[in-house]
């Protein structure tokens, strides 16, 4: 499960949180400063603080087109495919989806969720659960 920890200036403790998003309309619940870890496949070990809202609404969006079998989809269907299924306010007109859409590739990579085919172009699909 991702958490995500809302970041509180007057303590010094991180509450951790249920990573949840709700969307209606299009629209994504209202966080305030929350960030979530963001693994990269390519770096073991490393772990990077992102916007939670971004991070979640992309990673539904992007395990939501992804087919659970071979063949996959290579990284320009996957971006091509997203856009539809992103709240506009966060990603007006698809904006920044490309650097989040290969962001969640890497973490959810990294994480085992999605697994790279060995074909050119390279493919993605869910690892069976």
């Amino acid at each position: 499960m991702d958490t995500v920890s809302k970041t509180n200036h007057d303590d010094k403790t991180n509450a951790e949180l249920p990573a949840t998003i709700t969307v209606k309309g299009g629209e994504v619940a209202k966080m305030k400063s929350e960030k979530i870890d963001l693994k990269n496949v390519n770096h073991p070990g490393h772990v990077t603080r992102v916007d939670a809202r971004m991070y979640l609404a992309m990673k539904q969006a992007f395990l939501r087109v992804l087919p659970e079998t071979s063949p996959g989809l290579t990284e320009i269907e996957i971006r091509e495919r997203v856009i539809a299924h992103l709240p506009e306010t966060l990603f007006p007109e698809g904006a920044k989806a490309g650097w989040w859409t290969k962001a969640v590739q890497l973490d959810l990579e990294a994480k085992g969720i999605v697994a790279r085919e060995k074909a050119r172009p390279l493919r993605w699909h869910k690892v069976p659960r």
